[in-house]
């Protein structure tokens, strides 16, 4: 039974940074994602880590960070130079194999979700 659980969201001023961590019971070989949805809007792809890759989106590369600590099953993302269209809830998300671009960015890749951390910068 896959079980995903995010934590580290909160309100934070433009510039600050937040670190979002996934708890995720998942083999070290599922590939793992960071989604955000803003209010109205779908819910897009952020980041994504597996296999030995990493993928980001255009908006984030340079000031997000995706890791994984396998040790203890929990994958971070690292916001940084945070901006208000980050804002939103942030999502974890697994599926079993490897990433693959810019498939893993999309959400349809995944059919393992978490509940989402509020992410709010204002």
């Amino acid at each position: 039974h896959v079980q995903l659980v995010e934590s580290g969201g909160g309100s934070v001023q433009p510039g600050g940074s937040l670190r979002l961590s996934c708890a995720a019971s998942v083999a070290s070989f599922y590939c793992m994602g960071w989604f955000r949805q803003a209010s109205g809007r779908q819910r897009a792809g952020i980041a994504s880590i597996g296999g030995g890759n990493t993928y980001y989106v255009d908006a984030v590369k340079g000031r997000f960070t995706i890791d994984r600590d396998n040790a203890n099953d929990v994958v971070h993302l690292q916001m940084d130079r945070l901006m208000p269209e980050d804002t939103g809830i942030y999502y974890c998300a697994a599926q079993p194999g490897g990433c693959r671009y810019p498939s893993s960015l999309a959400p349809g890749w995944y059919n393992y979700w978490g509940q989402g951390t509020q992410v709010t910068v204002s």
